[in-house]
């Protein structure tokens, strides 16, 4: 995983940030999806379509990487006083 980089302050709409979590959560599940796949053999859903790793152990820390930005998000936004 890269390290901490720059910081960035951007102002978007609620709906542009709506709409960006939604990808974001997207992409946190497949990599969370492969890596059940990847270590139990078992396909989570219909619709899978396991991402290009190494192993589980990478699937799941690009999952947890997704989730931590999904979370850094989600923080400011409670920060800021919600929705």
């Amino acid at each position: 995983m890269p390290t901490m980089g720059k910081e960035f302050s951007l102002k978007l709409d609620s709906f542009d940030i709506g709409q960006a979590l939604d990808g974001l959560r997207c992409r946190q599940e497949c990599w969370a999806n492969t890596a059940i796949y990847l270590r139990d053999d078992y396909f989570p859903d219909d619709s899978f379509a396991c991402e290009e790793c190494n192993d589980a152990d990478e699937a799941q820390k690009i999952a947890d990487h997704y989730q931590r930005i999904i979370s850094a998000i989600e923080r400011q936004i409670e920060e800021q006083g919600g929705w």
